[in-house]
């Protein structure tokens, strides 16, 4: 494809999300809210009520009862991602990542989206007969670009012993169902892997501005192939008790399947998060398939009830162990011949960091160690994850 055709064709689909969100975010239907003021004392009655009935609730994870509607207008969220390696003096591997998701406000039915056709939301109303009435939701739209690299970037010649030169670039729509301690994620990527992904471009166009040596074995880079992936996951929170209570912790286990020609895996993860004013949202997200949002439970799992804090910070560690079938970015192109490298069916994130909010926005910084990917690798990688999440 040609490079000036590839920039139109994403910056359009970029175009079209920006046209896209002003309406999703201001038709979507919010939760309902009840309109009333909360007193700092009745905050923590209420907070204190539904967490024994949520703990009495029998066939864990659903809940008896709906947490109280948050007072105030339902807010949409942006979350902006950024992912790399410079962190720690390195350029391989997994060298660059960046993803920006847009969250709707809380809807009370996932039909109330204002973006999907009659069809689509004739099926979504179809499967939420089958879930917990008081289940809360959002969709999240999305995109970003990923670049991987072999050790050795000054060679120019084939690296046959080391990982292929990649870039993937991928839109990507989500629908979100939560209670106060669980969250289902239900995910489809699309994009394309190869030139087209302007792996190539971005990483020397920043080394260019930065005066940094060029990667230069590019022309071996994975072939242009079109792609699609398909993730669930499902969040839980095991101590709800403990958001927005001062000093507390909690633990977010998490659990994915995700299938499509970019990667097929299973993932088990967790993060124990320890704080002062606990936000309610699930785990500190770095970009991964299905990933937790940063749109937090309306009611006691959100800031927005007056009396309740609008500040916080908190540090977190946590791990995911990943049984991986299929890996593009090192088992090569799916129909054509690449470069390809054997990999390793399990791999392993151990990660740790700090995150601060305040009225609802939220920064965090976290360190990840991501063990050996291929066989041939001599170490580990580490590097580093920033998020920012902006409420509008």
């Amino acid at each position: 494809m040609n490079p000036l055709n590839t920039i139109r064709l994403y910056l359009g689909t970029l175009l079209c999300c920006v046209a896209i969100w002003p309406a999703f975010a201001a038709k979507a239907t919010p939760a309902p809210t009840t309109g009333a003021t909360h007193t700092p004392e009745a905050y923590q009655s209420m907070h204190t009520h539904n967490a024994t009935q949520s703990q009495n609730a029998p066939g864990f994870p659903h809940e008896q009862n709906t947490p109280p509607a948050e007072s105030g207008p339902s807010i949409a969220t942006v979350v902006v991602y950024f992912e790399n390696d410079l962190f720690y003096n390195t350029d391989k591997y997994y060298t660059n990542a960046v993803q920006v998701r847009a969250i709707s406000p809380p809807l009370r039915s996932l039909a109330d989206n204002k973006i999907f056709g009659d069809a689509v939301d004739d099926l979504l109303k179809q499967a939420e007969l089958m879930q917990d009435k008081t289940l809360q939701y959002n969709v999240s739209l999305g995109f970003g670009q990923q670049i991987y690299t072999p050790k050795n970037t000054d060679s120019r010649e084939l690296q046959e012993n080391d990982r292929p030169y990649a870039g993937y670039m991928y839109g990507l729509v989500a629908l979100h169902a939560k209670q106060q301690h669980m969250m289902d994620t239900a995910e489809l990527a699309f994009g394309m892997v190869g030139p087209s992904a302007l792996g190539k471009t971005a990483q020397n166009g920043v080394h260019r501005v930065r005066d940094l040596p060029l990667a230069n074995g590019w022309k071996h880079q994975l072939r242009d192939e079109p792609t699609l992936m398909a993730t669930w996951t499902r969040n839980y929170r095991l101590n709800t008790e403990a958001v927005n209570t001062g000093w507390a912790w909690d633990i977010l286990p998490y659990h994915s399947l995700t299938a499509g020609n970019v990667l097929t895996q299973a993932a088990l993860g967790t993060e124990l998060r320890w704080g002062w004013n606990l936000p309610g949202s699930f785990a500190t997200s770095q970009i991964r398939p299905g990933s937790g949002i940063d749109a937090p439970t309306t009611g006691l799992l959100t800031p927005k009830v007056a009396g309740a804090p609008t500040w916080g910070w908190y540090m977190f560690g946590g791990s995911e162990g990943k049984a991986v079938a299929h890996n593009i970015f090192l088992d090569g192109n799916t129909w054509k011949n690449s470069h390809s490298i054997d990999k390793r069916p399990l791999v392993s994130d151990l990660n740790l960091g700090m995150a601060v909010i305040y009225e609802g926005m939220r920064f965090a910084y976290n360190h990840v160690y991501r063990t050996k990917e291929f066989y041939g690798q001599k170490d580990g990688q580490n590097f580093g994850s920033m998020t920012m999440g902006i409420p509008f």
